[in-house]
C-alpha cells in the first residue's frame, strides 16, 4: 500500500504542477483564442488528476488537506467544462451534471457540519471546512438556476465556466501555499494558507467574467 501510495502522490504533484503553471500562464494570456483552448485543456487534465488522486491518498492516509482539495477540485474542474457545452443553446443537462451538483451538495452539507463542529470544540481550522462548504453550496444554487431557467440565462454558460476554472486554480494555488508553508514565518496559523488564495485571487473573478461577457455580447 506504501508503494501505491507514493505513485498516486508522484501523479497528484505531476498533475498540480502542470495546473499551477498552465493556470497562471492562462490568467495573463489573451482568452478564447487556440492557445488558450490548448493550455486549457492541459490545465483540465492536469486538475482532474490532482483531484482524483487526493480523493484517493485521503481514503489511503485520511488526511483533511487532501480531501478537501480533492472534492473541491473535482467539482470546480468538471463542472466547468462542462458548462462549455451550453454555448450551444439546443444543449440539455445530462444525467452526469446533476451527479456533480449532487456530489457537491452532499459534501458542502458535510463541511458545514463538520466545520460547525470543530468550531465547537475550539479548532480554528473549523472555518476553513465551513469556507469551502458554503463556496460549494453557492455554486450548486447556480446550478440549480440555470436548470430552472432551462439553460437560457443568457451567457450563464460563460460566466459559470469562467467563475469555476478560477475556482480551480485557486484550489491548485491553495494546495501548493498548504504543501510549503513550511517556509514562511511559523507564527502564521495554517488556515491563513487555506483561506489567502481565495482572497487574493477571488476579486479577478467578477473582473473576468465583466470583462469577457461583454466581449461576447459586444461580439
Amino acid at each position: 500500500m506504501k508503494e501505491v501510495f507514493q505513485i498516486l502522490l508522484c501523479l497528484h504533484i505531476a498533475g498540480g504542477g502542470l495546473g499551477l503553471l498552465v493556470g497562471t500562464l492562462i490568467l495573463f494570456l489573451r482568452k478564447g483564442d487556440r492557445n488558450h483552448r490548448k493550455l486549457g485543456l492541459l490545465f483540465y487534465g492536469g486538475m482532474c488528476l490532482a483531484g482524483a488522486t487526493s480523493l484517493l491518498m485521503a481514503i489511503i492516509h485520511p488526511n483533511y488537506f487532501l480531501f478537501i482539495v480533492g472534492i473541491f477540485t473535482l467539482y470546480m474542474n468538471l463542472s466547468a467544462k462542462r458548462y462549455l457545452r451550453f454555448k450551444k443553446k439546443e444543449q440539455q443537462a445530462q444525467f452526469f451534471d446533476y451527479v456533480i451538483s449532487v456530489f457537491m451538495l452532499i459534501f458542502g452539507l458535510i463541511f458545514i457540519g463538520f466545520g460547525a463542529y470543530l468550531l465547537f470544540k475550539s479548532q480554528i481550522f473549523g472555518l476553513v471546512f465551513l469556507t469551502f462548504g458554503f463556496i460549494g453550496l453557492r455554486f450548486v444554487y447556480q446550478d440549480y438556476r440555470f436548470k430552472q431557467s432551462a439553460y437560457s440565462i443568457k451567457l450563464a454558460w460563460l460566466s459559470n465556466h469562467i467563475q469555476r476554472m478560477m475556482g480551480t486554480y485557486i484550489a491548485s494555488l491553495t494546495a501548493f501555499l498548504v504543501v510549503n508553508s513550511s517556509i514562511f514565518p511559523q507564527f502564521i496559523p495554517s488556515f491563513v494558507f487555506w483561506l489567502l488564495p481565495g482572497i487574493i485571487v477571488g476579486p479577478l473573478i467578477g473582473r473576468f467574467v465583466r470583462k469577457y461577457t461583454q466581449k461576447v455580447k459586444i461580439q
